[in-house]
């Protein structure tokens, strides 16, 4: 690839008013071509900040993370011409959106398909990830490696992945099981992963996932359920 790199973003929001802003303010815009956000359902003004903030909204109605990345890949593909490189990061501003450069960049040298940022490896700021969150991750990692071979930290969302394997990866799940579904199916193809430290911090707002019984719940069971389902 060369300078010429076409770069675009997704964030998926559901009710990230007071996050997403920030997100969008960070991101080093010179570099990107597209800048979408998905309102997913938001009940609050996450549509009129993303709007204000210089990002393409669209709408999908139906809850669900990975419907709604369904959403924003769909856009991306009727684009002329079609991304080089996607990015994929969350909202609610627990990411640092100026470390994007760092996840693109093995794409860019031909090292990598799919670079996912790994927030073990990197720094978190206590109390970001909940322990069951750290748990979670751990478990679905070694599951991972000894059932698909491959070896993953961490199944963060922060991640970049280059759009014609995005594409081959015929992505399906609609709910929690998006990221590993990513992963695992990259493997199954043999696709060059590889993972770059992130840092992480507190979110802005309240989770919908690990911040509720329910949530996390939901999410662990959907993790493996998705892990075993493409055995």
């Amino acid at each position: 690839m060369s300078n010429s790199t076409v770069i675009s973003v997704i964030i998926p929001a559901f009710n990230e008013e007071n996050g997403v802003g920030q997100v969008l303010n960070e991101l080093p815009k010179e570099q990107i071509r597209d800048i979408v956000v998905v309102n997913n359902a938001s009940t609050d003004d996450t549509e009129r900040v993303a709007r204000e903030g210089g990002a393409t909204v669209l709408r999908e109605p139906v809850s669900g993370y990975g419907r709604a990345c369904l959403k924003g890949i769909n856009y991306l593909n009727s684009t002329k011409p079609k991304p080089d490189i996607v990015v994929f990061l969350d909202a609610d501003h627990s990411d640092y959106p100026e470390e994007l450069m760092r996840l693109v960049e093995p794409i860019v040298q031909e090292k990598a398909d799919l670079v996912i940022g790994s927030r073990v490896l990197g720094q978190k700021e206590k109390g970001s990830m909940t322990p069951q969150q750290i748990f979670g991750n751990w478990l679905a990692t070694r599951l991972l490696k000894w059932f698909y071979g491959v070896k993953f930290t961490d199944l963060g969302p922060f991640r970049a992945v280059r759009f014609s394997s995005l594409l081959a990866l015929d992505m399906q799940d609609k709910t929690y099981g998006w990221t590993v579904e990513m992963q695992l199916k990259a493997a199954k193809l043999k696709m060059r992963c590889v993972e770059v430290p992130v840092r992480y911090r507190k979110r802005i707002g309240f989770s919908k996932i690990s911040g509720t019984v329910k949530g996390t719940i939901l999410a662990g069971y959907k993790i493996l359920y998705t892990i075993f389902k493409y055995l």
